[in-house]
């Protein structure tokens, strides 16, 4: 067996993802310079509200899941009773 560490869990690599994914992020935003974008609703007509709202129902979700484990939760003896 190789004592090499696979590629995805090299530190390069996990650095190169992220300005790659900061990049990608960076011109889908960017691009709405140039391609207006016709909301339906007003305010998802505004310049970057796509990012700014999947932004933050991420966020929302993360924190729900959070409360629904906290909630959820059971004792680590729950089983040895």
């Amino acid at each position: 067996m190789t004592d090499q560490v696979h590629f995805l869990r090299r530190p390069t690599t996990i650095r190169k993802l992220w300005v790659l994914l900061w990049v990608v992020l960076a011109l889908t935003v960017a691009a709405q310079v140039f391609i207006p974008v016709e909301g339906y609703f007003g305010v998802d007509g505004w310049f970057a509200f796509a990012a700014a709202f999947g932004f933050l129902s991420c966020a929302a979700m993360v924190f729900a899941a959070k409360a629904l484990g906290a909630l959820l939760k059971r004792k680590d003896d729950y089983y040895d009773r």
